[in-house]
Parts: structure tokens; C-alpha cells; sequence
């Protein structure tokens, strides 16, 4: 069972998409186009295209992180663990006041739309909606997220409904009049261009937010980098083609002027809907945009003194979840921080203060992959892996702290003043608390005795928390695992060398070699003893695909293990699980081994395998019971249709497949040909949907008949 303190993963694939993207669009399209514009031009365009293109650097950076280690925090978690508590302190208070500030002003930034149609005081109805916004979220991340479905749905909608009505008015103009609009592209230089691209890049940077829930997200490995891509693919496509859009109807001069250029551009081309209906959708959009943004701002910011609560950097109470199962108290004080920024501060450029920081926090989360990578932690398996590794994070490096030369002095200082602040506040508090370093010491052999032997138990951790690895490869290794059954106790060499033959028939090694890896304890070969199981492993380059053996043992075999060199407690072990895997993939070694232990450490695990009476009923104790159904073939039941035909013309729903046949005692791993028989006794693996359906079809009617 889960900790109390742990966060329900509850996020979906859409939710993540919807967070990424909601937080992407507020200024950037809606109030900043008019102001880029008078920097370079028409060349505007090209200059969003150029920031889509430039964040991909620190996306996959993000996203790789964010697989690997998907915990509460996101920049913070990651630098912690990569260049120390230190440089985790300064990333996560500051991405935290980033994040409140920029929270802060697209609320500010709603009110001000909203206030288009009723006479209300912005200040006030933006901290109204601050205080909505955390109520919200006090409820839980299910029903934010859910807020934030709504949300982006209707922007996205109308900004597509923009688009099409949009390119229909420019397919209208007259001949000529788009080249006029376009040439020349760059009236104010290179120069101008280069500017205008650091002034519009940080409205792609909502798209990395989603890494502060990664710990709430289900299957993280495929949903995070897969929900970054789809949004930033949706950005970028609205961002360039909206503001061709804009450039193409609107007066250059009027354009380099105007603060609301959608609505503007809108009127012209939606005039045919009746009174303001189109101003009225504009303005829905643009609502959407900044509440999705405010609304992701307080869910993203409020996990960053969670995390840094959890490892005592801020004050404990931060971590503590309330009723809902939310950080409670770092919510309300992140909305307490945004109300006292929309009524202590000037509307006017603020929020752009902590541009700089974010982009320093991207060169920073760009080195951390090169350090994570390059420190040789066994446990950094991440189930997203950047391309192009490690020219993409140097790019990535470069073009965060070139953008950063052109944000101003008033920006640099800015962020000059948030890492003193965050290095103050790590030697007046934090400090004394901590006893761990990242894995910057385990890259630097010179340092070794800076080296936090933990952090790899940790991140081992996290790969079983991440319910990690393809449950159809793991089901599939386990299928064809051979089994060995012991009824009295034996020495743990014995059984190794019999496990070494069984391996040797498997893969064509000898099996001598084979056991002295499993045996000569090298940095490729271990084991791990609990609750009643043990997994040894092997690593070796002489193998292509991993080979799994299991020991059943009745009586219990007794190991001794070390501890600090002296063996200090022997306990009984009922189950082996010998892993031989590749050298060449040791992070799916890593995911079968975290898989595993998910598994063997289930209460009812060992009663389930202690009570099995053949090989089938073994296999079927690490099988999740919704990925498997047995099922019996015997004439006058429902499996009845099953029997006389080959496995591969079964009709069984896709994705599913007849793993093991038990037949007459003997278990058999069968292929497309394989026939069945009466009496047979199939394992059916698969997806929870196929499977139930089969229960339904199947298992349920054969037993209700018998």
C-alpha cells in the first residue's frame, strides 16, 4: 500500500496534454504578438516558429528527467539529485517564484477580459479567482485536472474555429496584398529578429510544468513525453499560423500598436456572426487561456515546497497532505504569495522578471541529464531517453544562456537576485538537514568521498513506485521461464549451478560461466533478499534477450547475506528468481528487477506461491490476475469451441495471447500451430480490457457449470 504522503496518480495522457498546453497560452498569443511585431516585423512569424524549435532542448531534457525520476518538484527534484541540494535550493525556490509570479499576472491578465464586458475592479477579481483557483486544488488533482480539460478544450476549439476563418479571410485578399504584408520580412535587422525571439520563447515555456505532477501522473514512461509533444506540437502549430493571421489582415503600424491583436484581427474576419458574437468568442478563448494557465500555475507551483518539505530544505508542514490528499498548506501559501503579487505589484512587465530564471533553470535541467548519464548510477533508467544525446543538452546549454543576454539587466538582476536569496536561505536553514549530495560526485571519481551512495537506492525506488517496464514483455519472460522445484533444502551453490544448466540448454553458454556471474558478486551480479524471495542476477554481453529461472523452494532454503561485510541475519527463502539479462540493456534489466519486486512484495505474493502446485499456478503468482485468465477446456462448457483448434485461430481479442498450455502434467509454451485438446488448462496474458472480456466469455460461465 502506498504511503499516506504519496500523491494518487491520477493523471491521464489528456490531462498531462491539457496542463502543457493550458499553460502555454495567455500573453504569449494574446497579448505579445502586437509587441513582438514592432521588434522585427512580419518576420514575427518565423520568430515563434524558431522558439518552438529552440525548446525542444530542454523538452526532452524534461522529459527524460521526468521518466526517470517522476516525483513531486519536477526542476527541483531533478537538480537536488543531479548537482546537489545547494543548486536544488536556488532551483526550486526560484522556479517556484516564477511560477507564482507568472500565475499571478495571467490571472490579472483574465480580469482585465473579463472587465471588457462588466464593470468590476481587476485586482479584486483576479486574487477572487487566485482563491477559487486554490480551493480547487485543495480538492485534488483529479477534479483540477478536470477544470483544466474544460478549459483547454474550449480554447483550443475556438482558436482553431479562429484559424479556419482566419485563412478563408486571407484566401480573400486581393492579389498581392499578402506579399505586401510579408515584405520586407525584416525591417529592423538581425539584430531585431535575434531580440524578438528571446522576447517570445517563454511563452513555450508552460510546456515543461507538467514535470512538478510527474509523481501523479499514470505511466509516466509513455503519457509525459508523449503529452510534451502533442502540446507542443498544438502550440506551435496555432502560435505561427495565428499570427500569420494577424500579420497578413492587420496594418503593420496598427499591429506594432495594438495589445489585443486577436480580437482585433478577429472582428475583421468574423463579422459576418451576428452582433459581437465573434468578440465574444475571442474573449471566451483568451478567459480560457489565462485561467488554464493561473489554474496549472497553482497545481505546477504548489508541488515545488511540497518536494523540498520532503527533504527538509523548507519547513516540514509543507509536505504534509491534507483530507483531499493534496500538499494543503503549500497550496494556500502559493496563493497567498500570487494574491499579495496582484495587489503589491505593478501590472507592467513583472512577470517578465522571472523569464531569465526559467531560462537558466533550462540550461541547468539540460546539464543535468549529461550528469545523470555520465555518473554511471545503475538505477537512472529512464523510460524516455533525449535523442541526439549529448549535442541536444550542449545546444541546449548555449541557446538558454544566449536568450538570457538578450532579457536585459534588469532580468539578469533579477535572477541574480533569486540564486543569492536561494543560497542564503540553503546556509541559514537547509544545510543542517541534509545529508546527501548529488550525482555530480558520483561523475567525479576525485570527489568520491562526496559521493551519496543512497541517491541509487533511491532512484531504485522510484522504478518500483513507477509500476515500471512493458507488462506484456515482463508476462512474456516469465511465460517462458523455466522452473525448478526443490522439496528439501539445499546449499545456495548447489542451486546455483542448477540454475547455471537450465540457463545453458536456453542461451548456448556453458554453465560454468554462467554461475561464476551469479556468484562472483561483480558490480554485473547481486542479490536481493526480502519477504521470503530472492533475486539474483547476472549481467553479460553474451546474450541478446533476458532468461529468467525460478526456484521453488517448500521448505525454505536458509541464505546468509552481508551486511557491512559481517553476515548479520540468515531468514528462509521460498522463491528464486534468477535474472540473466544483457549488458547492453541494463535499464530493462532494471525494470524487470523493479517489476518483480512490485510483484514479490505483495501481502498475499508468498501465500499464493507457497500454496502452487505446478508451474502454471507458479507463473500465475507474478502475473497481474486483470493481465491473466486459466482456462480449463472440457467439453460441455463454455471453452468448448476451444477445443481441436490452433492457437492462432482463436478467436481471442487483439493484444492477447496463449502463453502457457498445461497438458497432461506437463506445461508447454505453445506457437500458432498448436493445437488444443480436451482437458488442456491455457493461460491467457494480455491488456485488463481483453482479459475481463475472456473472464466474462469463459471463465465465468466454466465456472458457474461446474
Amino acid at each position: 500500500m502506498p504511503s499516506p504522503e504519496t500523491l494518487e496518480k491520477s493523471l491521464t495522457l489528456f490531462d498531462v496534454y491539457a496542463i502543457s498546453t493550458g499553460a502555454m497560452f495567455s500573453s504569449g498569443f494574446f497579448l505579445l504578438p502586437g509587441i513582438a511585431a514592432a521588434e522585427t516585423g512580419p518576420s514575427v512569424v518565423l520568430a515563434y516558429l524558431v522558439a518552438g524549435l529552440l525548446i525542444l532542448p530542454p523538452m526532452f531534457s524534461m522529459a527524460e528527467l521526468s521518466t526517470a525520476m517522476p516525483k513531486a518538484g519536477g526542476a527541483y527534484y531533478f537538480l537536488d539529485r543531479s548537482l546537489g541540494p545547494l543548486a536544488g535550493t536556488v532551483g526550486g525556490l526560484g522556479t517556484w517564484l516564477a511560477l507564482v509570479f507568472k500565475s499571478a499576472f495571467a490571472l490579472i491578465g483574465m480580469g482585465a477580459y473579463l472587465a471588457i464586458f462588466f464593470d468590476v475592479p481587476i485586482k479584486p477579481l483576479a486574487a477572487a479567482l487566485t482563491v477559487a483557483f486554490a480551493a480547487l486544488n485543495v480538492f485534488g488533482a483529479k477534479e483540477t485536472s478536470g477544470l483544466q480539460r474544460v478549459l483547454v478544450a474550449i480554447l483550443v476549439s475556438v482558436l482553431v474555429f479562429y484559424l479556419v476563418q482566419g485563412f478563408i479571410a486571407v484566401s480573400g485578399l486581393e492579389s498581392g496584398r499578402v506579399r505586401d504584408q510579408v515584405l520586407p520580412a525584416f525591417p529592423f535587422g538581425a539584430t531585431g529578429f535575434a531580440s524578438t525571439i528571446g522576447l517570445v520563447f517563454v511563452s513555450y515555456a508552460g510546456l515543461t510544468k507538467v514535470a512538478s505532477v510527474a509523481e501523479e501522473v499514470q505511466n509516466p514512461d509513455r503519457n509525459i513525453p508523449l503529452g510534451m509533444v502533442l502540446s507542443l506540437i498544438t502550440a506551435t502549430a496555432i502560435y505561427v499560423l495565428g499570427i500569420f493571421v494577424m500579420v497578413t489582415v492587420l496594418d503593420a503600424d496598427a499591429l506594432r500598436s495594438d495589445l489585443t491583436p486577436v480580437a482585433t484581427s478577429g472582428e475583421l474576419f468574423m463579422n459576418w456572426l451576428p452582433g459581437l458574437t465573434g468578440l465574444i468568442l475571442i474573449v471566451v478563448a483568451a478567459i480560457a487561456a489565462f485561467a488554464s494557465t493561473g489554474n496549472a500555475g497553482i497545481l505546477s507551483a504548489s508541488r515545488y515546497p511540497l518536494a523540498m518539505a520532503r527533504d527538509r530544505l523548507v519547513p516540514a508542514g509543507f509536505s504534509k497532505l491534507g483530507r483531499f490528499g493534496t500538499p494543503t498548506l503549500s497550496i494556500l501559501v502559493t496563493a497567498g504569495l500570487m494574491i499579495l503579487i496582484i495587489f503589491g505589484l505593478s501590472e507592467e512587465g513583472v512577470a517578465k522578471l522571472a523569464s531569465a530564471f526559467q531560462l537558466l533553470i533550462f540550461a541547468l535541467l539540460n546539464l543535468a541529464v549529461i550528469i545523470m548519464r555520465e555518473s554511471g548510477i545503475p538505477s537512472y533508467a529512464p523510460g524516455f531517453r533525449s535523442p541526439l544525446y549529448p549535442w541536444m543538452q550542449a545546444a541546449g546549454i548555449v541557446i538558454a544562456l544566449l536568450l538570457i543576454a538578450e532579457m536585459g539587466n534588469l532580468s539578469i538582476l533579477f535572477t541574480a537576485a533569486i540564486v543569492v536569496a536561494g543560497i542564503g536561505w540553503y546556509f541559514y536553514y537547509a544545510q543542517q538537514y541534509v545529508a546527501r549530495e548529488g550525482a555530480i560526485y558520483h561523475l567525479f571519481a576525485r570527489l568520491g568521498q562526496f559521493r551519496y551512495e543512497g541517491l541509487d537506492n533511491e532512484l531504485h525506488g522510484i522504478l518500483e513506485e513507477k509500476g515500471v517496464g512493458d507488462a506484456s514483455d515482463f508476462d512474456r519472460l516469465v511465460a517462458r521461464a523455466s522452473v525448478i522445484h526443490l522439496d528439501e533444502p539445499k546449499l545456495y551453490d548447489d542451486v546455483v549451478h542448477d540454475v547455471a544448466a537450465h540457463l545453458a540448454e536456453t542461451t548456448g553458454l556453458s554453465a560454468s560461466k554462467i554461475a561464476q556471474g551469479f556468484l562472483e558478486g561483480s558490480q554485473y551480479s547481486g542479490i536481493t533478499v526480502s519477504h521470503g524471495t530472492a533475486q539474483p542476477y547476472s549481467l553479460t554481453a553474451d546474450i541478446e534477450q533476458e532468461e529468467l529461472v525460478m526456484v521453488h523452494c517448500q521448505s525454505g532454503i536458509c541464505v546468509e547475506f552481508e551486511d557491512d561485510e559481517e553476515i548479520v541475519r540468515t531468514e528462509p527463502v521460498y522463491a528464486f528468481f534468477f535474472l540473466l539479462s544483457p549488458k547492453t540493456d541494463q535499464s530493462q534489466h532494471l525494470r524487470t528487477q523493479a517489476t518483480l519486486a512490485n510483484r514479490t512484495d505483495e501481502e498475499s505474493f508468498l501465500i499464493e506461491w507457497r500454496a502452487a502446485s505446478n508451474e502454471q499456478e507458479l507463473k500465475e503468482t507474478l502475473l497481474h490476475h486483470e493481465r491473466y485468465v486459466s482456462l480449463h477446456l472440457l467439453s460441455g462448457t463454455s471453452t468448448e469451441d476451444f477445443i481441436g483448434q490452433r492457437v492462432a485461430d482463436l478467436n481471442i481479442p487483439a493484444g492477447n495471447l496463449v502463453a502457457l498450455v498445461r497438458r497432461n502434467g506437463q506445461i508447454h509454451i505453445p506457437n500458432g500451430s498448436t493445437a488444443l485438446s480436451e482437458g488442456d488448462q491455457i493461460t491467457v496474458i494480455g491488456d485488463p480490457a481483453g482479459i475481463n472480456r475472456l473472464y466474462e466469455l469463459y471463465q465465468r460461465g466454466s465456472d458457474a457449470q461446474s
